[in-house]
């Protein structure tokens, strides 16, 4: 099957942010073919995650605007350049901010999916084959995001950066896993690991927080305990599996001190989804000697530093690190997706509001306020 506009300038809409802070504009932009190893999307649904909103304010990072951002979403192919042979016109994928190019040693390292080539880089905003961009407005570039840019009708991405799917899978539900969803739930089952029985302590009830939770459920942990300042989160985690609950600020004592009382001596597991330094060494400090995993998921600000005393360590108490869940975009994802279709992961309750690309901005709304876990954007037919 030939796309009709293969090798061809695609004219679509786009939701372009001009300059920080500032409302999307929806503009039609020109979409350049895909180059060798690349792949040209059409999006039919996108979402936005918090990443989106935090490179959209540009606080502490490198501006680069004009720019289309957006990286959780579900297509299909449109067109192939040069060298792509696992990938076809007609494809349901996902595309991801980061990849996996099969060739590199992480790539072929089983314990690690953080590819030379292809691993996040927040500040590119033009493809790696050429430096060039693939969106214009009367011949200005406009500018990618982590290599996906999904707040367009079309997209162009690199091969190693798109998961082919099951096509029976619904991209309006799916497409959540892309990021954060997948995060949280590779964090607990890939990386945790919590025992059946076990108990996990998860720091943070955002999105990414409660597909930790979620991935504890799906591991058969008994007790899952939830921490989090707002406590107006505690009644939405239930769903997600959480059975107890933690806010730091009830107590005059550190909360990983409430959580050894409670679990005699610490928790099994704990995962930590905030990027907080003091939730940071809590989630650590609060496992059990002798087996207990701590793994953190949140980004810390650049300046902030670690601590903890040694004993902790020697003790026998582990702590990890994980990045996108320590999933391979391309080999693993879909299996994720096949998770969902065989209802054992539930993303329906991860989806809490769903606008047309024509309202693109209440999605921003609603994630500010803090009323949305994820916001499904749908394109145009």
């Amino acid at each position: 099957m030939v796309s009709n506009t293969a090798g061809k300038i695609i004219r679509c809409k786009a939701a372009v942010a001009w300059e920080a802070g500032k409302p999307l504009v929806i503009e039609e932009v020109e979409v350049a073919p895909p180059q060798a190893d690349e792949v040209r999307i059409k999006i039919l649904f996108t979402s936005l995650c918090h990443t989106d909103v935090y490179f959209w304010e540009a606080k502490g990072q490198t501006p680069v605007f004009p720019r289309i951002l957006g990286h959780e979403a579900g297509g299909i192919v449109e067109s192939v350049g040069e060298g792509v042979t696992d990938l076809k016109p007609g494809d349901h994928v996902l595309p991801v901010f980061t990849g996996e190019c099969k060739e590199c040693q992480h790539c072929k390292s089983e314990e690690s999916n953080m590819c030379d080539l292809l691993r996040i880089n927040t500040d590119r905003g033009v493809m790696i084959s050429d430096g060039k961009s693939r969106f214009s407005i009367n011949g200005k570039p406009i500018y990618h995001f982590v290599g996906t840019s999904t707040f367009s009708e079309y997209t162009v991405v690199h091969v190693g950066c798109v998961a082919k799917i099951n096509p029976a899978a619904p991209l309006d539900k799916v497409c959540v896993l892309s990021c954060g969803i997948s995060t949280g739930l590779g964090a607990t089952l890939n990386v945790a690991k919590p025992t059946k029985g076990s108990s996990v302590a998860i720091f943070g009830l955002g999105a990414v927080g409660l597909a930790a939770a979620e991935g504890a459920r799906l591991a058969g942990a008994s007790r899952i305990i939830g921490v989090d300042l707002n406590s107006k989160r505690f009644t939405e985690a239930k769903k997600f599996g959480v059975t107890e609950f933690v806010n730091p600020k009830d107590y005059d004592k550190p909360v990983q001190e409430v959580i050894a009382e409670m679990t005699n001596g610490g928790v099994d597991r704990s995962v930590e989804c905030t990027g907080s330094l003091s939730a940071m060494i809590s989630a650590f400090e609060c496992v059990h000697d002798g087996w207990g995993v701590a793994v953190l998921v949140g980004v810390p600000n650049k300046d902030d530093a670690f601590k903890t005393h040694p004993i902790n360590l020697l003790n026998e108490r582990t702590l990890k690190g994980t990045f996108f869940g320590n999933y391979k975009p391309r080999s693993d994802l879909p299996s994720v997706v096949e998770m969902y279709m065989n209802k054992e992961l539930e993303l329906e309750k991860f989806i809490t509001h769903e606008v047309p690309f024509s309202e693109i901005n209440k999605a921003f709304e609603y994630m500010l306020k803090g009323e949305s876990l994820r916001c499904i954007i749908r394109m145009p037919a």
